[in-house]
Formats: structure tokens, C-alpha cells, sequence
């Protein structure tokens, strides 16, 4: 990853901390010269500068290379200055305080880069840039397909279903490409990553002072998505509180930060994903009807992997290529008796655990040109099991009886904590595995605590 750093001061101690990023350090004016000779993957602004205006040089900056994020880092900056310059056309506003944040936006920036590389290489080819995204020549994936082009340059909002690991981010990534407002990153939030009282400023942005630990402003998602998409992940694990002021802005267009009483208007498109069944979530009383019906205005499904073997070997490739590509190695092939195993697995975990069983594959190969079976140790398939009777363990009613509560309680604790344990703690993966909702979970084991408590 390349960028610019545009400064005037030393900053060092920050670029130090940018392990495997290759850093140019320049004046105004020296990047604005490299700017005319060389491909950068960024371009980050650190304020305040000497006899420059930070809106000039932005604006040249795009008059060089129209499309190169820009992030502007201001350690003084405020939520007005961050809104300024998002729509002056900057990729990202940051105070730059937190070495991991910085670097995380440099990723999206970077990211941003391959993205628009791919769209341009895209309409040379095809006129389809976002096809990049989607690999697959199944009548399943060619559905898929056909709704992407009817609705990608509409506003209305899609909601993506489909099992985990299936490619839904990827076909809202394509959405996003197929639209009129892919010249703007898009934006994704996944609603499981934070927990419930850091979601609503994930969202929305706070200013100073709104909460504690809020020490600076921020701008939420919905606005740094302003005029382009915004893409909710396992939207059906919103809290209903949250869900509520999602609601709001579907319908009017605008929100409040937390802590503040202005109201500002976006121009958002939204996609959302989820991978739980949210009419049976409607119907439990876990997600708002009214929401359900605003998301699922295009309702669009990703089919699994094993509803589509005829792309196995079209996806197996393609990741190869891919793979060797980014470790810089050579080209591996397929014997074919390994291709044969991997199109007549189910993949439970759909084309990530493709993804992730062949870039294994290719660690293991060594300098080995081909891949064979052995290089690829897939678990058993629990779908190859789905017909077996699931083994309970035995319960004996003793004459005087049993307490029938107590037991099932016993019971449900004890399947609870095996999943917790084989998940390690994570409560969204431990309620997949037992297809719950990660809320049930979370109340089941409340209830348990509380009864444990007071026994």
C-alpha cells in the first residue's frame, strides 16, 4: 500500500507505527508533482499547513488525480470541520490520535483504490465493473446477476439473505458498483462487531461530551455515506431501540447526532444483509415489522455454495490466481482428482471456508506446482449428517419422580456452555450454531444467571 503524506511537521512518531505501508513524506508541492508521475493508493492531509489552505490543496489534489481518496487529519479538528471537508470530496476526516484508526483508514482508502482500478479495468471490458465481484456462471448466480442490473442505479434500498460466508458483502459491494454513486466509497457497518451502547454513535456520530468517554466529536456512518451506500451487516442483531431510529431516517432522510439537537439530512442508499430467517424474527417479537418492511423493499438471496457446484471449479481458480498473486508466488494447478473432491463437498461454511481452504492448501503445497487431495484436510460436513438422529443423553424417570423444570434447565445450561466453549465466547457464533437468535441466546443465559442466583 502507497500514499502520500502531504505535511509540514514531523510526524515520525505516527508513520512509524505503519508497518508494510510504503510512506512518501512530501510538501504541498512536492506531492502535487508526484501526483503527476505516480499511482498512489492515498493521499493524507495533515493540518495545519504552512501558507496552504487545506480546501485549496484538496482541490487540487483532485484536479491531479480526480479520483485518489484523500484523508484529512486535523489533531484540532471538529465535527464541522469533518462535515466541510466530506463534502469538499475527502475519502476521511481523523484527529490521527490513534495509530490502529489511522491505519484502518488508510485500508479503506487502499481498498477504495482496488475497487475503482477494477471498475475502470471493468468498463473496458465488459461494462459491467461490479461483475468483478461476483464469481459464478450458475442459473443461481446468473439470478443474482439480473437483479444487480435492474436495480443497481436505483435508490431503492435491497435487503441481501443468504448463510453466512455466502457472499453477501460482495454483492453489495457489486450493487454499489453497478450504481451512480460508486464514485464515493461505500460504507459497512457490521451490527454484531459492537456492542449495543457503542452502535448508536457507530451510527449516528456523537459530539463532545454526549456520553462518557466521548472526549472528541464523531462523525457516524450515516453521514460519511452521504450520497453514497450504506451497508448494514446482520442487520436482524439490532437492538430495538436502534432499530426504531434506523426506522427514522429510512423514512425522513435525517437524524441527530447523540448529545446535539440539530438535525442533519443525508442522501444515504442503503443495502442491509442478514443471514436469520427476520419474518420468524418479526413474528418472535425481535424485529420491528414496520423496519422489516422498509428494509425489504428488493429482497435479494444469495444462494449457498452447494446450491451452485457448478462454480466450485470456476471459484477454485479464481481464488488460486488470486492467492498466488497476493503472496507473489507462482501459479498453482489442480489435480484432477482434487477438483473432483472439492466440487462434491457441501461447504457448510459456503466460499469463505473455500477461500480459506485454499489459501491453506497452497501454504501446505510448499514448491509444489500442483495441489492434491491431501492438501486440502476438509472436516467432515455437518450437512453430511443432517439425516443422523442427534444423540441425547439418556434420562431415567426414577418412581418418586423428577423435577421436570430442573432437568431441562440442567439440560439447556449444559448444550448453552458446549456451545460458548466451542465457539470461544462468542455469543453471535455459539447462537448460529444452535439456530438462535444472538438476543434469545443472550436472554437465555440471563435467565439461567438469575435462576442460578437465586437457588
Amino acid at each position: 500500500m502507497r500514499f502520500v503524506c502531504i505535511c509540514t511537521g514531523d510526524l515520525r512518531n505516527l508513520l512509524q507505527s505503519l508497518d508494510g505501508i510504503e510512506v512518501e513524506q512530501l510538501s504541498p508541492w512536492e506531492a502535487l508533482e508526484r501526483l503527476n508521475v505516480a499511482k498512489f493508493d492515498a493521499v493524507t492531509i495533515h493540518l495545519p499547513l504552512e501558507h496552504w489552505n487545506a480546501e485549496d490543496l484538496l482541490e487540487r489534489i483532485h484536479r491531479t488525480q480526480a479520483l485518489i481518496p484523500v484523508i484529512v487529519c486535523d489533531p484540532q479538528g471538529t465535527v464541522a470541520d469533518a462535515v466541510r471537508f466530506m463534502k469538499l470530496g475527502a475519502f476521511s476526516f481523523t484527529q490521527g490520535e490513534d495509530p490502529d484508526e489511522f491505519r484502518q483508514i488508510l485500508e479503506w482508502a487502499a481498498e477504495h483504490s482496488h475497487s475503482r482500478d477494477l471498475a475502470m479495468l471493468g468498463h473496458g471490458l465488459s461494462g459491467e465493473p461490479w461483475r468483478q465481484f461476483l464469481v459464478g456462471e450458475s442459473r443461481a448466480m446468473q439470478q443474482v446477476m439480473q437483479v444487480i442490473r435492474l436495480v443497481g442505479n436505483r435508490r431503492s434500498t435491497v435487503l441481501i439473505s443468504g448463510e453466512t460466508g455466502a457472499g453477501k458483502e460482495m454483492v453489495a459491494r457489486a450493487i454499489h458498483l453497478a450504481s451512480d454513486r460508486r464514485n464515493l466509497p461505500m460504507v459497512a457497518v457490521n451490527c454484531t462487531a459492537l456492542p449495543e451502547n457503542l452502535l448508536e454513535a457507530e451510527l449516528f456520530g456523537h459530539v463532545k461530551g454526549a456520553f462518557t468517554g466521548a472526549i472528541n466529536h464523531r462523525v457516524g456512518r450515516f453521514e460519511q455515506a452521504h450520497r453514497s451506500t450504506l451497508f448494514l451487516d446482520e442487520v436482524g442483531d439490532l437492538p430495538l431501540e436502534i432499530q426504531a431510529k434506523l426506522l427514522r431516517v429510512l423514512q425522513e432522510r435525517e437524524f441527530q447526532r447523540i448529545g446535539s439537537s440539530e438535525t442533519i439530512k443525508v442522501d444515504v442508499r442503503v443495502i442491509a444483509a442478514t443471514n436469520t430467517d427476520l419474518e420468524q424474527a418479526v413474528r418472535d417479537g425481535e424485529f420491528r415489522e414496520d423496519l422489516y418492511y422498509r428494509l425489504n423493499v428488493v429482497p435479494l438471496r444469495v444462494p449457498a455454495l452447494r446450491e451452485r457446484p457448478s462454480d466450485v471449479p470456476i471459484l477454485v481458480h479464481h481464488l488460486i490466481d488470486k492467492i498466488c498473486r497476493q503472496e507473489n508466488l507462482p501459479p498453482r494447478r489442480l489435480a484432477r482428482e482434487t477438483l473432483e473432491r472439492l466440487a462434491n463437498y457441501s461447504w457448510p461454511g459456503n466460499v469463505r471456508q473455500l477461500e480459506n481452504a485454499v489459501e491453506m492448501a497452497i501454504a501446505l503445497s510448499g514448491d509444489r506446482d500442483t495441489l492434491y487431495p491431501e492438501d486440502f484436510p476438509l472436516p467432515r460436513s455437518p450437512r453430511l449428517d443432517a439425516e443422523a438422529p442427534v444423540s441425547w443423553p439418556a434420562v431415567s424417570l426414577p418412581d418418586e419422580g423428577l423435577d421436570f423444570e430442573q432437568v431441562v434447565a440442567h439440560m439447556e445450561r449444559t448444550i448453552l456452555e458446549q456451545a460458548l466453549r466451542k465457539t470461544g465466547g462468542n455469543k453471535a457464533q455459539a447462537a448460529g450454531m444452535l439456530r438462535l437468535k444472538r438476543t434469545t441466546l443472550s436472554a437465555k443465559l440471563k435467565s439461567l444467571s438469575e435462576s442460578a442466583r437465586t437457588a
